[in-house]
């Protein structure tokens, strides 16, 4: 299944983007290179679907932006986590743990 892609559910982007900034600020490529990683190369999030949704998390207050320099000297544009993000975070997490695990009780039953 590592080679297998599949279809994010709708929503589940922003749950992925707050999560992997929770850990540190980072830029968008980081932030999609960071999630195919963690997922095995399962998810892999294309630019014309990350960018706005970077800028919809921005404008909603979850995330904040800065300029800085990437690690090959390039001028990047660094994500970071508000406040108000991580509290979203931690709704959207528990939203989606229930979600899981209703779906596996219904796929599992005999």
């Amino acid at each position: 299944m590592a080679d297998e892609h599949i279809d994010l559910p709708q929503g589940t982007l922003d749950l992925l983007i707050l999560k992997t900034l929770a850990l540190e600020p980072q830029h968008g490529w980081a932030i999609s290179e960071r999630i195919q990683q963690i997922s095995s190369n399962v998810l892999q999030i294309q630019q014309g679907s990350l960018y706005p949704a970077l800028h919809r998390l921005e404008r909603r207050g979850w995330i904040k932006a800065q300029w800085g320099v990437s690690e090959n000297s390039r001028r990047a544009k660094y994500y970071d986590l508000t406040k108000s993000g991580r509290k979203q975070l931690e709704t959207e997490a528990g939203a989606w743990r229930k979600l899981t695990a209703a779906m596996a009780q219904v796929l599992d039953m005999a």
